[in-house]
């Protein structure tokens, strides 16, 4: 069997990656200045994932990934329009994700013309805006993506133009990541988000780390995991793959780490077949019910059962009549490993349940929620202190973006209240189109123009082929970006691409030096302020192209000060907090470093739901058959990038150098298939909607420990094999992690 990684996760490792980064992108010595920056209360917020920040920071509040994200944006290498000009469009796509990024910071606004772009004017890009939204037959036609990584304001004014256009088509990455989390906790909870603090880390005495990579997509998460183990809490790691990060870590900033050899995380993991997560919890739920009912009285919170919850006898019924041998069938773990683990939860006071998208991006992932949701209300954890239920964000603002109304389908309040601050605005009420809802418009031509603020829409997608092909299809693209990136090298007739400020550089507005504010993936709101001189005096703000947007499509139809609220984004601030509770005088909350948690009742166990109480759910087991032949396949990050931005091509703690077109196979399917290891092959995937071949070219077959029948490879190189049509019931996530596929031989 090969092994899953090196024997450490951090060390030497991470420091070596961190100045290779730093040293290729910014030199060493602006890249320190640059780093002791990050996360800091006067500092900026760190533009990779959403761990939050502890209350006592340290002088290096970084992981090895936010470096590489820092590095990324305060690179010193320029894409001008000389440089990005001198290339066709088709040339522009031979390059790599990885080489597209390493063309450098965007300097100046550019639209295509031809098959190539040149540099325009700022006026020149609104107003090519502006006249593509006046010749849609309804506003309804137009399309306006949000990445995660947007700060409150900016999203705050992209939801405001919208529905002052007269849309709520605002798909955003939540749609393709946590979707499922806020659907299956909304259901379960009456709120969408998680319900546990940093500080209930420090009193669990079990977290269970559940479809979840925290080496590679949120390392700051190890150091509170390595302090949990520290003082004795146990934790389980329930994937397919035994991921380095949840072996050993040895903390990068703690010399006795590098003397030691780090100290060990889990205790315990659960190797669950992709897609056998229903059974799994289904199972550790029964081997519960079970225990209560050899101990009646010592197991389940009855008391906590009776007062806040609903569903409990239905829910408990379902599991008895669960099939062991179908629990462990689904599931590919075996009886004896779900009730040790269930025994360890049963016997723990305590517990914190993370998650991400390895629970999201399957067909049944709102299912997945709920039945963990189910095993943590069976003791009452949920709504006390060291306990709770948190899925682990990715983006730096995804949360925070849903939260000042970045969504396809807004709440009649919100709208309200939305109105209230903006007389004369009159939001539509119907629901938009949410990311897969676009694709489909877009290919259907029911969608016309696609205006992305921020992100890399194309390599976050599902069904690639079919992405681009849409994309080509608007009378406009238009993309507020950094770097270049895949979605812009696939435009539409007309394509546009506005550079914007970073999180590390400064942001001066008529009033002054400026603050943007973030929400982490625990519900805390803290702001972010740059101070790099700008990559080029050409860029503008986030804010600020909205607001350039907005002037140009909007004149003077809606009576907003666009002007108002952009030279001062406290004024923005102000509207925000008479539109979303719990961010009332948000101004003063956040001046000097301060900070403040937004309001969660399921907290405080107080649920909003129809019955007021959470509910117990029940879900059928799932079946998971496969054709003959055929592997269920999830897509993975490598350890050299951060969702669809490549850093490099190794992945250090898989083994992998110099390659990112790789297939991680157990052993014995690369023997039963007749295949070698490292031979070179094709991913077939399920055939489109009109019979056309899903195929991803030139895959590389590496012997892995995975669960048999199971896969693992690389997204965005993967994406081309997820089927638009393949979809989480209820959210509509894209189940990205659940592709059936073949392995070929290449022709």
């Amino acid at each position: 069997m090969a092994r899953s990684g090196p024997p450490v996760a951090g060390g030497f490792g991470a420091l070596r990656a961190t100045l290779h980064h730093l040293r290729r992108e910014t030199g060493l010595v602006r890249g320190s200045k640059v780093l002791v920056r990050v996360n800091q209360t006067q500092g900026f917020d760190c533009p990779g994932c959403a761990w939050p920040e502890p209350a006592e920071r340290s002088m290096f509040e970084f992981c090895e990934n936010g470096a590489k994200a820092v590095a990324e944006e305060a690179t010193t290498r320029r894409a001008s329009p000389e440089r990005i000009g001198a290339l066709t469009l088709s040339q522009l796509r031979h390059l790599s994700d990885f080489e597209l990024g390493q063309l450098g910071r965007l300097t100046h606004p550019m639209m295509t013309e031809g098959n190539r772009y040149r540099a325009c004017s700022w006026d020149e890009a609104f107003a090519a805006i502006a006249r593509a939204l006046d010749r849609l037959e309804s506003p309804d036609q137009a399309v306006f993506y949000t990445s995660g990584r947007t700060s409150n304001e900016a999203a705050f004014l992209w939801q405001l133009f919208a529905r002052a256009l007269g849309t709520n088509n605002l798909p955003d990455c939540s749609n393709m990541c946590h979707e499922s989390s806020g659907v299956g906790m909304a259901e379960v909870l009456g709120t969408g988000k998680g319900t546990v603090s940093l500080d209930d880390f420090e009193r669990a005495d079990l977290i269970l780390v559940i479809g979840q990579n925290p080496g590679t997509n949120h390392p700051r998460m190890l150091t509170t995991l390595r302090e949990a183990a520290a003082r004795g809490c146990a934790i389980v790691s329930i994937n397919p793959l035994r991921e380095a990060g949840l072996v050993r870590f040895a903390h990068p900033q703690k010399p006795l780490d590098f003397l030691t050899g780090g100290r060990p995380l889990a205790s315990d993991f659960l190797p669950v077949r992709i897609g056998g997560d229903v059974a799994l919890f289904q199972g550790l739920g029964k081997a519960v019910l079970e225990e209560e009912h050899r101990r009646r009285g010592e197991v389940l919170d009855r008391a906590f059962i009776a007062a806040h919850t609903s569903g409990f006898a239905q829910y408990a019924s379902a599991l008895r009549s669960r099939p062991w041998a179908r629990i462990v069938e689904e599931s590919g773990v075996p009886e004896e490993d779900i009730r040790r683990v269930a025994a360890l939860y049963a016997g723990a006071e305590r517990v914190i349940a993370c998650w991400a998208m390895g629970i999201t991006q399957h067909v049944n992932a709102v299912a997945n929620v709920q039945e963990i949701a189910n095993l943590m209300l069976l003791r009452g954890n949920v709504g006390r202190p060291g306990a709770g239920l948190c899925p682990v964000r990715g983006h730096s603002n995804v949360q925070g973006d849903r939260t000042v109304g970045i969504t396809s389908s807004p709440k009649p309040a919100f709208l309200d209240r939305l109105e209230a601050a903006f007389p004369g605005l009159s939001s539509p009420r119907e629901p938009g189109l949410d990311t897969v809802g676009a694709i489909e418009a877009m290919l259907a031509g029911r969608a016309r123009v696609f205006v992305s603020m921020g992100g890399n829409f194309l390599s976050a997608a599902p069904d690639t082929e079919r992405t681009a092909g849409a994309l080509e299809g608007c009378a406009l693209t238009a993309h507020v970006a950094t770097k270049l990136n895949r979605s812009h090298v696939h435009p539409g007739a007309l394509g546009l691409v506005l550079p914007c400020l970073g999180r590390t550089e400064i942001d001066e507005q008529a009033h002054g030096e400026q603050m943007v504010t973030v929400e982490d993936s625990m519900s805390m709101v803290h702001g972010s302020r740059g101070f790099l001189e700008p990559a080029s005096r050409e860029l503008r703000s986030e804010p600020a192209i909205v607001a350039g947007i907005a002037r140009a499509a909007l004149g003077r139809r809606v009576p907003i000060d666009w002007d108002g609220l952009i030279a001062d984004y406290d004024r923005i601030r102000e509207k925000i907090a008479q539109v979303v509770p719990g961010m009332e005088e948000v101004n003063l909350r956040v001046r000097d470093g301060g900070s403040f948690r937004l309001p969660n009742p399921a907290r405080e166990r107080s649920f909003p739901t129809a019955t007021g109480r959470a509910r117990f759910t029940v879900h059928e087991l799932p079946r998971l058959a496969l054709p003959p032949g055929a592997l269920r396949l999830m897509t993975v990050r490598s350890h050299d990038q951060y969702n669809t931005t490549i850093y490099g091509l190794d992945d250090r703690y898989r083994g992998v150098r110099g390659d990112r077109r790789v297939v991680f196979v157990h052993p014995a399917d690369i023997e039963a298939q007749g295949l070698e290891a490292d031979q070179v092959v094709d991913l077939v995937g399920e055939p489109g909607p009109d019979g056309t071949e899903r195929r991803a070219e030139a895959f590389r077959v590496r012997p892995y420990e995975v669960p048999r029948g199971c896969a693992a490879a690389y997204f965005p190189e993967a994406n081309a094999l997820v089927p638009l049509e393949s979809r989480a019931h209820g959210s509509r996530t894209p189940a990205s992690k659940s592709v059936i596929m073949r392995i070929v031989t290449r022709k």
